[in-house]
């Protein structure tokens, strides 16, 4: 009989110790796989967000509006144009400088 109980004895202590390690094993790599799905989620997340922020920027620039002294510069040049000072091809040339 003493030699059966050694037997279980002895079993048990290896099934014990082969489910304690098979554990550790299990949860290391279930925290190697969670860090590797994390970083996965996180270059997705980024993508996803550079994406949607070239989807959100204008694709041209607005046109700026023009300043006070670029309107009167310009009623200025209509008004030597309608008085015959400049010719229309002056007024153009004139007018596509201030606006540039």
């Amino acid at each position: 009989m003493p030699g059966l109980l050694r037997g279980i004895a002895r079993t048990a202590v290896v099934a014990g110790t082969a489910a304690g390690v098979a554990g550790r094993v299990q949860r290391r790599q279930a925290r190697k796989f969670a860090d590797s799905d994390a970083q996965v989620d996180a270059d997705r997340e980024q993508a996803y967000e550079e994406d949607m922020a070239d989807r959100r920027a204008p694709a041209q620039p607005a046109p700026a509006a023009p300043r006070p002294d670029m309107i009167e510069q310009l009623k200025q040049l209509a008004q030597l144009r309608d008085q015959g000072i400049l010719t229309d091809e002056e007024f153009y040339a004139q007018k596509a400088k201030i606006l540039a």
